[in-house]
């Protein structure tokens, strides 16, 4: 791989990482078990791998920022995830943070690249 496309590469991993928090936390509304999260945020454009979702997720259950239930389907235990109070008040300043920083990048960008 050229030495652009690895830095390009880099920068992409560490921007997504920054959004990922809140991408999550805009589709847990209603409870949602980890695969399934997997798949909609994939299909939504948003690839994330189990080994960076499950962390992620019991760490904004640690911080209060998600609730966990525990549901037998298919007689297999599964975990399901929603949004706390909490977590709807911090994801409500997050999406406000995003739109200061999204209206900033476009002055930035002068709108057009």
């Amino acid at each position: 791989m050229a030495e652009l496309e690895l830095i390009v590469q880099n920068f992409r991993q560490e921007m997504k990482r920054g959004t990922l928090v809140l991408a999550v936390l805009t589709r847990v509304d209603e409870p949602q078990y980890g695969y399934t999260l997997i798949t909609e945020l994939s299909a939504l454009g948003m690839a994330v791998e189990q080994n960076t979702l499950y962390p992620l997720m019991r760490r904004l259950e640690k911080q209060g920022l998600l609730e966990s239930l525990w549901q037998i389907e298919e007689n297999r235990p599964r975990r399901y995830y929603q949004i706390s109070t909490l977590g709807r008040e911090v994801r409500t300043a997050l999406v406000a943070e995003w739109q200061s920083l999204e209206q900033t990048m476009s002055k930035l960008l002068g709108g057009t690249l």
